[in-house]
């Protein structure tokens, strides 16, 4: 089975299942908030959000203003349960006595004690932000919001997938997938951006990806009023810079996973502070230090991994705090909170950060084990592997045996590039092949019955192997996620007995091109069943 290093993780979920084991969670999507605020949101009164009050239901952006409108007061506590696509066409200004609301815009402005929260089938806000302003006690949770535009057509919300400002206080983001499709160029800002007076604000377990910009807690050297801001357990991938940056801000930073920063990451200047600690920063560039500026922020760093991290050297308005960063201050925290081993952050993350993952999260117990300093019950190193195969038995990446049941079946998925198609991971054809539209994405296959299938063959076109890199393999229909690991091959996970299975591709080394995405029951005994497909 392709896998990460599972095995080398001791933890489990909340939900109680074994991330060290490598057990793929079932994911049910939420049917309400679920779980506590985190970090700094629970300071200053804490952040309950709409808990106590009345629960709606909304479909478009309108109804969610209607939702807010329609409360006695500005105060009154509600739940607003969100399902399906929020976009341009179907969010109008609304006005009532609960609210202040636009056009084009996800306006939770001079309000209260406020929840949005994506159930059933999940909540995409598409080109089309939320913006929170002059507000307090608000949650968000297990939404997405992508591609929002400042520039071009249509515009949204500044640019901002997600923006608070103007005396803005305890905000929880949780579980959420905020991503766009390019940089400043492209029409597109802030993924995360927290500006004048707002304070005591916590992103938890959230997937930030595809930006020129992660997001700021300050809009320019003299807003400094920003305060206490917490980001913990999120995936910030394929990003300019900007994860955050922290002007004259007190910030925890624990528990992410950095992937291909291209400029700079955590930038902490003009005054700012921030305890950075057991952070996961994989092929990326200056991800701490003060950059852009001479005002010089500070940092507190401790259980962070640097793999394949790279360093500009000093110089002005360019103050990296690597290659060996030591800190420069200290951060008192005042809450309480559990620290993953960082050599655990990438798998834990997998399992439990963005939208559509059942709000899972980590119990904080993961602890990385040394591979230098095996458990003395352990097998000698120098013996082979008990989980590797027999020297004797047939090569793990040999194609499966049996029937290629992705013959005769359908495909669709999320996107598809110029030129490419679904049909073309299924065609048994290695000529032709399908890639997502970005460095993402998701390819099915799909039949009229109801087939088993135990293993997945992902084979990718001539010149883009290597290209994959972390992927989910999903029961459609359910959500239940099967396996999870990177890297094309023979993929193999529990008997499942379904009508449509996703291979979801997380993250990508490059354009991912799927020449053929096969599938197979359990493999019949050596001598029986059908001969292998031919792989010439």
């Amino acid at each position: 089975m392709r896998r990460s290093t599972a095995r080398r993780l001791v933890s489990t979920l909340a939900t109680a299942a074994v991330v060290a084991a490598g057990l793929a969670l079932p994911m049910s999507p939420a049917s309400a908030q679920t779980g506590s605020a985190t970090g700094y949101a629970t300071q200053n009164g804490g952040t309950t959000g709409g808990a106590g009050g009345e629960t709606v239901r909304a479909t478009t952006g309108t109804q969610i203003h209607e939702a807010l409108c329609e409360r006695p007061s500005t105060s009154t506590p509600v739940v607003i349960e969100v399902e399906g696509t929020i976009n341009h066409g179907n969010t109008s200004k609304v006005s009532g006595d609960g609210c202040d609301t636009a056009d084009d815009v996800i306006e939770l402005k001079r309000i209260s004690n406020v929840t949005i929260v994506g159930v059933g089938g999940g909540a995409v806000f598409d080109q089309l932000g939320i913006h929170v302003r002059e507000s307090s006690n608000i949650i968000i949770q297990n939404v997405t919001v992508q591609n929002v535009k400042k520039s071009g057509s249509p515009t949204s919300n500044g640019g901002d997938a997600i923006g608070m400002e103007k005396d803005v206080r305890n905000v929880w983001v949780d579980h959420v997938t905020l991503q766009a499709s390019g940089g400043e160029s492209e029409g597109y800002d802030g993924l995360f951006d927290i500006k004048n007076n707002t304070q005591y604000v916590t992103l938890s377990y959230s997937t930030l990806r595809n930006s020129g910009r992660g997001g700021l807690v300050g809009s320019s050297e003299s807003d400094r009023s920003n305060d206490f801001v917490t980001h913990h357990h999120n995936l910030y991938e394929n990003i300019d810079s900007r994860t955050p940056l922290l002007r004259g801000a007190t910030a925890h930073v624990y528990n992410n996973h950095y992937v291909d920063l291209h400029k700079s990451g955590i930038n902490s200047r003009a005054g700012a502070s921030a305890k950075v600690e057991n952070n996961y920063f994989k092929d990326s560039k200056d991800v701490l230090g003060t950059f852009y500026t001479n005002e010089k922020g500070s940092w507190e760093v401790s259980g962070n991994i640097y793999d394949n991290v790279t360093w500009s050297g000093e110089g002005d308005e360019n103050y990296p705090a690597g290659p060996d960063p030591q800190s420069t201050t200290t951060v008192s925290i005042p809450y309480s909170y559990e620290l993953d081993d960082a050599g655990c952050v990438p798998e834990v993350l997998d399992q439990t950060a963005g939208a559509g993952q059942g709000n899972r999260i980590s119990d904080g117990n993961c602890e990385a084990e040394d591979p230098t300093d095996p458990d003395p019950g352990d097998p000698d190193p120098g013996d082979p592997d008990p989980g590797d195969p027999d020297p004797g038995d047939p090569d793990p990446t040999d194609p499966p045996e049996g029937s290629n049941l992705s013959i005769g079946a359908g495909a669709d998925g999320s996107s598809k590039a110029s030129g490419t198609s679904y049909g073309n991971a299924i065609d048994g054809d290695m000529s032709t092949y399908w890639s997502p539209s970005d460095s993402t994405g998701r390819i099915s296959v799909k039949w009229d019955s109801d087939p088993t299938v135990s293993t997945i063959n992902i084979r990718e076109a001539s010149g883009a192997e290597g290209n994959i890199g972390s992927w989910r393999v999903v029961d459609h229909d359910t959500g239940a996620v099967l396996t999870t690991g990177s890297g094309a091959g023979v993929i193999t996970f529990d008997s499942t007995t379904l009508r449509k299975i996703d291979f979801e591709i997380t993250s990508s080394n490059g354009t991912p091109r799927v020449a053929e995405f096969e599938t197979y029951a359990d493999s019949p005994p050596d001598g029986e069943g059908d001969s292998p497909p031919d792989r010439q």
